[in-house]
């Protein structure tokens, strides 16, 4: 049996991909807390550099081993727990649930993440409200596309009815896209998959508010 540890942050959406992952394949795993505000940024600690030089969330450790970036953990998560799958079997599609991903991944979540704010507001002396209307703009951007692929491909989720890693990364950037005020009546696709992903347990149980790292409401 395998030991395997997630440090994550209750908020942070990298690592909610990997929780529901986790969660759908049933593995067994110990959650290490990483807060990313406390104390200028646990992540900046040399603990945690040690296990990620990028000094980002999520790492799993199996074994020993880390790994870093939410989407090759869940590749690893694919290869190493095949059931249930999380890309179809037809390479095509597969292909067409990794772009998807990627629009999550690549284009939308590290445009409105912390380390960019920061930076917009200690290296370039843009203020909070004008890095909230610059992020919400990145987000609506990378929306309008997956909107459309969405509409295009989805079913009960994202690609037909089933599960995939581009479910697993649509919920977490919608709880951030609410965040920023994105009007998000402009994609009734994301919508409705969002409403069929919530009613599923492994889902549920990975939300931010359920983290044992989540501050007491």
């Amino acid at each position: 049996m395998s030991s395997i540890v997630l440090r994550s942050y209750w908020r942070s959406s990298c690592s909610w991909r990997v929780r529901i992952a986790l969660a759908l394949k049933a593995v067994e795993y110990e959650i290490c807390p990483v807060h990313l505000v406390a104390n200028g940024g646990e992540q900046h600690g040399e603990g945690h550099q040690k296990v990620n030089p990028m000094r980002e969330l999520p790492v799993l450790t199996v074994d020993g081993h880390h790994i870093a970036q939410s989407v090759a953990i869940l590749e690893y998560l694919e290869e190493a727990f095949p059931q249930p799958s999380l890309l179809p079997s037809n390479l095509t599609e597969r292909a067409v649930v990794r772009q998807m991903v990627q629009i999550i991944n690549s284009g939308i979540q590290p445009l409105q993440n912390l380390r960019i704010m920061q930076a917009l507001g200690l290296e370039l002396g843009v203020d909070k409200a004008s890095q909230v209307t610059w992020s919400r703009s990145r987000i609506a951007f990378g929306f309008n596309a997956l909107e459309t692929l969405v509409a295009d491909h989805k079913g009960t989720y994202c690609h037909s009815d089933q599960l995939t890693m581009a479910d697993l990364c649509l919920v977490p950037q919608l709880y951030n896209a609410r965040r920023f005020s994105v009007n998000l009546d402009l994609y009734p696709a994301l919508l409705t998959v969002e409403q069929n992903l919530l009613n599923i347990d492994a889902f549920r149980g990975a939300h931010p508010d359920a983290q044992p790292d989540a501050p007491a409401s």
